[in-house]
């Protein structure tokens, strides 16, 4: 198997000045308030044909419909499939490809679209300049489970090795944050060879969560080579390092100020109001203890 610092050497692209996946430094992304929230098209319409889910090797797919798209960016892209990357030491401890600020995911689920306003097919437009749009979603994991994604993690035992197998389709909108307006953009490539730069990603604010046995199960169940290799390596840390910005610049759909601004309202807010609270019953304290008793006293019998 080919290494990463490798892939150069079979794979040009690889070495190209526009490399994906990147780390996100917040403080240097700029807002740009034309990037309007993405709208998923027939994503929840699943339809009764199932989904074709295979091992590759290297990730988990599963093949996407043509009806499924997306709208929100300058064409209209259409879906293909969509995969995931993950790590081999549980939480906290990596597995997504993108980073913000420095700081790893535990796993990423990628949704790929291929420009089909410019271009024919997949194949044509993973070649050429905004040919393809992936999604990019940051995976977590907490203590409660995704139902969402058990509709891929309960069929993984199905595929361990290079393997394809049909499962029940489902609504794949549900795999995605709620949040599809706040999101960070730029131009990059493909995460595996061929490394084609060609990709235009959307980066989405918002993390998933899973739970920590949803994470274990991916991390432990797959495997990248084949049944009747004699030594069977399980299909774990399948995420590229971060790559150079190269002075691109990363766009963001929301203003990290307004934010702070809001943050900040809020804060005053909250802290104003235990101050007036603090006042209040200090004054009504004193009151008390200052007014003169005014009861009646007790009637003689």
């Amino acid at each position: 198997m080919v290494g990463q610092s490798e892939w150069p050497q079979y794979f040009s692209e690889c070495s190209g000045t526009s490399q994906s996946p990147v780390d996100v430094v917040t403080t240097q992304t700029k807002y740009d308030p034309s990037l309007i929230p993405l709208t998923p098209l027939g994503y929840s319409q699943h339809g009764n044909k199932p989904f074709t889910l295979y091992n590759n090797g290297h990730t988990a797919v599963i093949e996407l419909p043509e009806w499924m798209g997306l709208m929100g960016l300058p064409w209209l892209f259409t879906a293909v499939q969509m995969h995931l990357h993950w790590g081999s030491g549980g939480p906290s401890h990596g597995g997504s490809e993108h980073t913000i600020n420095g700081l790893s995911a535990d796993a990423e689920l990628h949704v790929v679209h291929y420009n089909s306003e410019l271009y024919p097919n997949m194949s044509v437009a993973m070649t050429q300049g905004a040919g393809l749009a992936v999604l990019g979603i940051l995976i977590v994991t907490g203590e409660e489970t995704n139902p969402a994604f058990n509709n891929i993690l309960n069929y993984l035992s199905r595929i361990r090795h290079a393997q394809k197998v049909n499962i029940p389709a489902f609504d794949v909108q549900s795999l995605l944050p709620k949040d599809l307006g706040r999101y960070y953009r730029y131009n990059g490539s493909l995460t595996t060879p061929p490394c084609y730069q060609s990709v235009i990603w959307t980066l989405f604010n918002e993390r998933v969560q899973i739970s920590k046995a949803q994470l274990l199960k991916m991390e432990t169940i797959l495997y990248s080579s084949k049944a009747e290799d004699a030594d069977r390596m399980l299909l774990q840390d399948n995420y590229r390092t971060t790559q150079p910005l190269n002075h691109r610049v990363i766009f963001s759909s929301f203003s990290a100020e307004v934010t702070a601004i809001v943050i900040g309202v809020m804060c005053g807010c909250v802290g104003l109001a235990v101050i007036i609270r603090f006042i209040v019953k200090t004054i009504s304290t004193s009151s008390w203890d200052v007014l003169p008793c005014n009861r009646p006293a007790p009637i003689q019998r």
